[in-house]
């Protein structure tokens, strides 16, 4: 009975220790996937930190939902939380939901059936029992979270639903900057789960972005990072029309070159939320020339991200390179920041230190109307003009 009783308690004692450190992993992986890795020689420029003070910076990507931070609060891990985007002086944040991702990632291929490591978040993180095996659930669980931070925030964030919300926040921001707007996309549209009504839910819970695929062929479309590479779906089709037809943006990120084709052949403007450029930086996760031109010709607009992947290098200088080419190539009214923050990926600095990327833009030769432009004016015009109107 006695020996009953300890192995009984030591169990038990197991069972919590087990708990506590399934609780600190998702923390732990924040801290490894998402560190700060830089090759920036020292502090911005006194003349950036003035530029970014007075600008409208806005980024179109970040994945700062999934980690289980309390974006209230400042914390030492990560990139993104409402007290550094205030810091930072970000007017606008793109928040992404991810709801299904390769547990060993590839940027070139992912098997349908390959582990997917956002199950293992939604358990270790003590999300609804319906996200365990749900992406639409996932996605609506996440949209939730934002809403609460936005709840909590005292008027600090506001989730952007519609163009007026956007000139409300701008207008609101000329006499209290520290005022930060949210717009909410989706990585990968299985979310929908073959049933068109999903893109209703989707969007009243706040999304005004998807994209088609993110790590995965999806049945809506091909992946750049998929096992086949295809194009849009017939259920693609339909899900794009019902997006349209409630002025939802879509989002190429991580799309298939056939995919790509496919969806701009709609002449509908687009967003790359975050991205790099094959001619500085040469994988199948970037864009081309000609699909910069094809974007730009939509009347769409492309985010060029921090990580290596995008930019072959760990530095603003490195950002500002694949940035001047984007410019070159489509045009400054069509590139903006899509930095990719707390996306499992090591960038050159926090959501507080985009006045780095100033200096390096200003050392690429852009004057500073141009610099107004691409660190947040290009995504601000975007914005108005294809969110919902009210």
């Amino acid at each position: 009975m006695k020996a009953t009783r300890v192995l009984g308690g030591l169990a038990a004692l197991l069972a919590v220790v087990g708990l506590g450190l399934v609780a600190g992993l998702p923390p732990l992986v924040d801290r490894w996937k998402n560190a700060i890795v830089t090759d920036e020689p020292g502090a911005p420029s006194p003349a950036a930190v003035a530029l970014a003070g007075r600008l409208r910076l806005a980024d179109l990507h970040a994945d700062a939902l999934l980690w289980g931070r309390d974006l209230t609060v400042r914390h030492g891990r990560g990139h993104v939380d409402l007290p550094r985007l205030q810091a930072g002086n970000v007017a606008v944040q793109g928040f992404g939901i991810v709801t299904r991702a390769p547990l060993v990632l590839d940027i070139e291929r992912n098997e349908d059936g390959a582990a997917d490591a956002i199950t293992l978040f939604a358990l270790f993180q003590g999300w609804p029992r319906a996200t365990w095996g749900s992406y639409r659930a996932r996605a609506l669980h996440q949209a939730r979270l934002l809403d609460d931070v936005a709840a909590r925030s005292g008027g600090a964030l506001t989730v952007l639903r519609s163009a007026a919300d956007l000139e409300a926040l701008l207008a609101a921001r000329t006499t209290d900057p520290s005022r930060t707007g949210a717009v909410l996309g989706i990585e990968g549209a299985h979310v929908v789960e073959h049933d068109l009504a999903s893109v209703d839910m989707l969007f009243a819970a706040g999304v005004r972005m998807m994209a088609p695929a993110h790590f995965f062929d999806t049945e809506v479309g091909g992946s750049a990072h998929g096992a086949t590479k295809g194009g849009l779906t017939p259920l693609g089709r339909e899900v794009i029309a019902a997006m349209h037809a409630r002025s939802m943006i879509v989002d190429l990120a991580h799309a298939s070159a056939h995919t790509i084709d496919d969806v701009l052949a709609l002449g509908r403007p687009v967003v790359v939320s975050h991205t790099g450029i094959r001619a500085t930086c040469d994988n199948n996760r970037n864009l081309s020339d000609d699909q910069l031109r094809a974007i730009a010709a939509t009347g769409g607009l492309v985010g060029i991200g921090y990580w290596e992947t995008a930019i072959c290098g760990r530095g603003a200088r490195a950002v500002a390179r694949a940035i001047r080419h984007a410019v070159d190539v489509a045009g400054v009214d069509h590139v903006g920041l899509g930095s990719d923050f707390d996306g499992s990926v090591a960038t050159p600095f926090d959501t507080t230190g985009l006045a780095h990327v100033i200096d390096a833009l200003l050392a690429e030769g852009f004057d500073e109307p141009a610099v107004a432009r691409i660190m947040g004016e290009s995504v601000l015009a975007f914005l108005a003009r294809n969110l919902p109107p009210r």
